[in-house]
């Protein structure tokens, strides 16, 4: 017997080339993995002879879990009234004398305690998880000494723990100069490589390496360097690249195996070429795009011809994304991409997975982690169409099904009749 199966359901599966759209289909799952995946009338007996739970689906869809494949959920402090000075003509000089900017955070990191920071993180956390979310990778960056970025990278460990969502811990301590080592690049990459790589990777913190790469962050010789020593110490690598200007990181990326390379804006034919060859992932980040009103657009036509898988994410970050909703991202990179929602969605689902090194999830399909999110929807392409507005009705994570419609029905019950609906800590 399996331990579960979902019927009267319609699947988006993204196995294969396209979507891979299966109606009056069934899902099973047996021990955490997806076992059946496809038509209804392809079952091998009656459900109630196959498996121990029953869940009818009424029509709903399911799609695999979300996957947001680059974050920076992990921060201290709140940087809105440098927004607002920004919109009232400051200049980025007025702001950071007026001591905002990244050091800002930086400083609010290093200052709050690994539980404040776990406590701030959660909420963000599970609003994603709210949105069918499954898998998700949470940088670090913000502390740019060895115990902060320890402490955060030990809040993302505590977050996946507690949570019980997949979580990719990536190590960013090259992501600005910390204001000690001020116009002393070199010798703060040789504290990134020489003690705090090591000491984290040590502890068993890091799952993979990223570079900011840029005329205001790395140069591709720094980047390069680090990436010498993730290698040295069996890490993958990932890279925010060609965001403000094309520093050829990309190609960097490429040459070392790069899992993705984020933002691209400014990419060019070769570093796609080089992407393509070498697997990378291409990750776009519509939440910045617009956030920093941005008018260069990724070259996605080039990315189709080369057939570079695209991926989507929040990029949540206080400075330049405070997004929390991926399904929002959905909808930007169709309006300002110009993406399909077929593309999106594969951008938050199969070619996330392949973003974060996941060979298991994405997709559904027997032999796969059991994580797919069910949604109250008419078609799929709704999840892109619209915005401020969170259908999924339940998540399972690993074959763990949380039914959220159930929680909307107390909840709702309980304004009802006048009493509070209970703080629930996790979903």
């Amino acid at each position: 017997m399996w331990d579960s199966i979902w019927i009267n359901a319609n699947l988006v599966t993204m196995d294969g080339e396209g979507s891979g759209i299966v109606q009056n289909a069934a899902l099973a799952v047996e021990k955490g993995r997806i076992v059946f995946a496809g038509a209804q009338d392809d079952l091998p007996d009656h459900p109630e002879a196959l498996a121990r739970t029953i869940h009818d689906a009424r029509g709903q869809w399911i799609t695999p879990g979300l996957i947001d494949c680059h974050t920076h959920l992990v921060w201290g402090g709140n940087r809105a009234r440098e927004f607002e000075m920004r919109l009232n003509g400051a200049t980025y000089e007025d702001i950071a004398k007026a001591g905002g900017g990244i050091l800002s955070t930086v400083k609010a990191t290093r200052d709050a305690s690994e539980d404040t920071l776990f406590n701030a993180a959660l909420p963000r956390l599970q609003n994603l998880m709210r949105e069918g979310v499954t898998a998700i990778e949470i940088k670090s960056g913000y502390g740019l000494d060895t115990e902060t970025e320890r402490k955060m990278l030990r809040v993302a460990t505590r977050l996946r723990d507690e949570a019980g969502i997949t979580i990719q811990r990536t190590f960013l301590g090259a992501h600005a100069l910390p204001p000690e080592y001020k116009d002393r690049a070199d010798d703060y990459i040789d504290l990134v490589c020489n003690e705090m790589m090591p000491a984290l990777q040590k502890e068993n913190l890091v799952d993979a390496v990223d570079v900011f790469c840029e005329t205001i962050g790395f140069s591709p010789a720094q980047t390069e360097r680090v990436f010498q020593k993730a290698q040295a110490l069996g890490l993958p690598v990932k890279l925010h690249a060609e965001q403000l200007s094309n520093q050829h990181g990309a190609s960097l990326t490429a040459r070392y195996k790069g899992l993705s390379a984020d933002h691209l804006e400014h990419l060019d034919e070769d570093g796609i070429k080089a992407m393509a060859k070498a697997g990378t992932v291409a990750v776009l980040l519509p939440g910045a795009f617009y956030f920093l009103r941005e008018t260069k657009v990724p070259p996605i036509d080039l990315l189709r011809k080369h057939r570079v898988p695209i991926a989507l994410a929040t990029d949540m970050n206080p400075g330049s994304s405070p997004a929390h909703s991926l399904l929002l991202m959905l909808n930007m990179a169709c309006t300002f991409f110009r993406m399909t929602p077929e593309e999106t969605l594969a951008g938050v689902t199969k070619n996330a997975a392949k973003a974060l090194g996941k060979s298991n999830t994405g997709i559904l399909k027997p032999g796969y982690r059991a994580d797919f999110a069910l949604w109250d929807i008419q078609e799929p392409a709704e999840l892109s169409y619209r915005f401020g507005f969170n259908p999924c009705t339940g998540v399972s994570q690993g074959g763990k099904f949380r039914d959220f419609a159930l929680s909307r029905k107390a909840d709702s019950t309980a304004s009802r009749t006048g009493f509070s609906p209970a703080a629930r800590n996790s979903l």
